[in-house]
């Protein structure tokens, strides 16, 4: 999972490329489902589909039903692969929450204009429910799914009731997952989300936009404010120097200064003339 800011850019990292993927091969594995469980009914010949091109093969039941088998292998892969990826990466963002339920009611009224949106984690509080429901809308469709693929495949003569009751269930879960796909787009376009469509595609939304709306999730990826670093302490140095003269009589003097910047300078005074010089022996 890879989420960073890119100020330069105003944009902010909100899915990586293996979400992208993962989420894509879901969506376009379940459109597929969706078009041909749809096409195993009478319906395609029937409301003229067979007539677009390329969907000749929609009025066909026996190749609609293997692209459906191969779909669906598609689609349980890449939901397990779902499961397993961010369970390992221990990410439970999706997950609800207690109070879920009434601030997706407050959210809710905030679409008529009534009250105020609070802020926002990573995920809206309605996402995290329809997450749950989606996720035992594809379970049921999977384990029914599973029985009548076994009867076709392996036991024709598998009780007659559980294969009534999973296709009962296999179609009427049909049914809401397809509600949900629809409520899942028309979501999508409400005008206060139309920023994460970007996301959707790229997997980054616009900075000034998580801050305002996102501003809990973007907390919790900023790098933390660091101290401004403390410039070091000027040490004064002495005003006054100290002088050590040698004693008289010695050929050299030498005098040590200490400067005002805090070195030892040696400096070398001029020799003295003999007293006895320019005197005759």
């Amino acid at each position: 999972m890879s989420e960073w800011i890119i100020p330069e850019k105003n944009r902010v990292v909100r899915h990586g490329w293996i979400e992208l993927a993962g989420h894509w091969t879901i969506a376009l594995s379940g459109l597929l489902l969706l078009l041909s469980g749809m096409f195993e009914l009478p319906m395609a010949a029937r409301y003229k589909i067979t007539a677009i091109p390329g969907f000749g093969w929609s009025g066909d039941f026996i190749i609609s039903l293997y692209i459906h088998y191969v779909a669906s292998v598609v689609f349980i892969a890449a939901a397990f692969f779902h499961l397993a990826y961010h369970g390992l990466l221990r990410d439970r963002g999706l997950l609800p929450r207690k109070g879920d339920l009434k601030a997706s009611i407050d959210v809710i009224k905030t679409f008529f204009g009534i009250g105020k949106e609070p802020p926002f984690d990573k995920y809206l509080p309605e996402q995290r429910l329809a997450y749950l429901g989606t996720a035992v809308i594809i379970g049921v469709l999977v384990l029914t799914g599973l029985i009548k693929t076994y009867k076709n495949v392996y036991a024709p003569d598998l009780s007659h009731a559980v294969v009534f009751w999973a296709t009962m269930l296999h179609n009427l879960f049909f049914v809401l997952f397809i509600l949900v796909f629809v409520g899942h787009i028309g979501a999508i376009l409400l005008k206060p989300n139309r920023p994460m469509v970007r996301g959707i595609f790229t997997g980054r939304v616009r900075l000034d936009y998580a801050k305002h709306r996102h501003p809990l999730w973007l907390a919790g990826i900023e790098p933390p404010a660091q101290p401004p670093e403390k410039a070091p302490e000027a040490v004064e140095a002495p005003t006054t120097g100290y002088t050590a003269e040698a004693s008289p009589g010695e050929d050299a003097i030498a005098t040590a200064m200490i400067t005002e910047e805090g070195t030892v300078k040696d400096v070398a005074a001029p020799a003295k003339e003999p007293e006895n010089e320019g005197k005759n022996p």
